[in-house]
């Protein structure tokens, strides 16, 4: 199984980063990335597919929002040709902006019926090919010296020639934000699942009575990470959604449905998201980027110096 082509859903107008989203797509917002410089979101997610084999990218995004991303691709381009003139790191981000206009299309999701509508609207971009799956507002940092959390998930997947979900053992009192899983581990390989159970968003009593997973450490469960590799069957149980007349077409109901019909694992990816969409969650992931790559030094630094500015204006 190869995958070649990956789905990135940007449709939310992001409400939880109010005012900026309003007049900015939050995937568009300015992170330093790990070689030091900064870029928007939707390029670091981008760059972290196209890091680990992805050829295509198809992003879900909202009406009108389409034209508004190439627009922005075209201008990040020339400032940084024509403001940065004749430096070398302006010409090759200049290289990746032009890389990423190629290699990426968008499709506009035309009625806000949930998450798994949105994914079922690249059907026609996928065909009958299996794909990733990320999201437009989570950024990862991997724990592997030499792979990325989405190289992590694809090899999983075309060694097995099945959909797999990337997960990561979640305390408890943080499992509402996420979906959650059960399964069987897979006794030949570390932190591999056979999926028997999800569920979006439990209370803390429905997962105490249903999602406990062997083998953790008490009080935690196997969460969403935020990347899936799929097969395209799931767009037939998603249709099955939309011909209902369902007006919030969810994709964990069709990941069940996937679970109880064909082989679908979970991985233990070595890493951690950052989901910016959350409070504090743009900030901690820009701390996170910048303690793991190029300007550990300088990220370091200014904590170290914040720290104790606020150490001194509490003394006083």
């Amino acid at each position: 199984m190869k995958i070649r082509k990956a789905v990135i859903t940007a449709a939310a107008r992001g409400e939880r980063l109010y005012p900026v989203a309003d007049t900015v797509q939050k995937a568009m917002l300015p992170v330093v990335d790990l070689d030091g410089l900064p870029k928007p979101v939707i390029q670091i997610i981008a760059e972290e597919a196209f890091a680990s084999g992805i050829e295509e990218i198809c992003v879900i995004c909202a009406p009108g929002d389409g034209p508004r991303y190439l627009e922005a691709f075209t201008s990040l381009r020339t400032n940084l040709l024509e403001s940065f003139e004749n430096t070398d790191w302006a010409k090759e981000e200049a290289e990746k902006v032009d890389n990423l206009r190629t290699r990426i299309q968008f499709i506009e999701q035309q009625e806000p019926l949930g998450f798994g509508h949105a994914v079922y609207c690249a059907r026609e971009f996928v065909k009958e090919e299996p794909f990733l799956l990320l999201l437009g507002d989570h950024l990862y940092v991997s724990g592997h010296e030499s792979q990325r959390c989405t190289t992590q998930l694809i090899h999983l997947a075309t060694q097995e020639g099945c959909a797999v979900s990337a997960v990561n053992p979640t305390i408890e009192h943080q499992i509402h934000r996420y979906g959650t899983v059960t399964g069987k581990h897979i006794p030949s390989q570390k932190g591999v699942y056979q999926i028997d159970r999800i569920i979006e968003k439990p209370s803390l009593s429905s997962a105490e009575l249903e999602l406990q997973t062997p083998g953790l450490r008490a009080g935690y469960y196997l969460c969403f990470f935020g990347m899936h590799v799929l097969t395209p069957s799931v767009f037939w149980i998603l249709q099955q959604q939309i011909e209902s007349g369902s007006q919030n077409v969810q994709l964990t109901p069709a990941l069940q449905e996937l679970a109880s019909t064909e082989k679908y694992l979970a991985l233990e990816v070595k890493g951690n998201r950052y989901d910016l969409s959350k409070k504090q969650g743009l900030l901690q992931a820009q701390i996170a980027l910048g303690l793991a790559g190029q300007a550990h030094d300088e990220t370091l630094t200014s904590m170290v110096e914040l720290l104790a500015e606020a150490n001194q204006r509490r003394a006083k």
